[in-house]
């Protein structure tokens, strides 16, 4: 069994949660799952590279956060930010996205994936889901 790290058990979540987003039976479902996942690869660099904060501060989102840790995701950051309120129309069952906006949203959420994973130098092979 290898060892995990809070970065590596995020992005094999992320990655279960594309797997789910590819079988998704509706566009909303999928599209809803996709940003989840892009969600929790985000969380991956933040648990990777943030420092706890000192004293009260703010709520911030994560993509605010992630363009403060990690500015060269900062495109990546807003784009999945200005995605947020559909996904949130999406989970509460509106038909917000069509089945191409899902599956581009999907595939933007892998590219995503497989970028954080080679900035964390992990390994997407061991950001896998066990199967069983």
């Amino acid at each position: 069994m290898r060892p995990t790290t809070p970065s590596a058990d995020l992005l094999t979540a992320a990655q279960r949660g594309l797997v789910e987003a590819a079988i998704a039976e509706t566009a909303g479902e999928r599209y809803a799952r996709a940003h989840l996942s892009a969600l929790r690869s985000a969380a991956a660099v933040l648990a990777a590279r943030a420092q706890p904060a000192k004293g009260r501060s703010r709520l911030r989102s994560v993509w605010s956060l992630l363009a403060t840790i990690a500015p060269e995701l900062g495109e990546w950051a807003d784009f999945f930010a200005a995605s947020a309120a559909k996904r949130a129309a999406a989970e509460a069952g509106l038909p917000v996205v069509t089945q191409r906006e899902a599956d581009d949203l999907m595939r933007d959420a892998e590219i995503f994936h497989d970028q954080v994973c080679s900035l964390l130098h992990i390994d997407r092979q061991q950001a896998l889901p066990a199967t069983g």
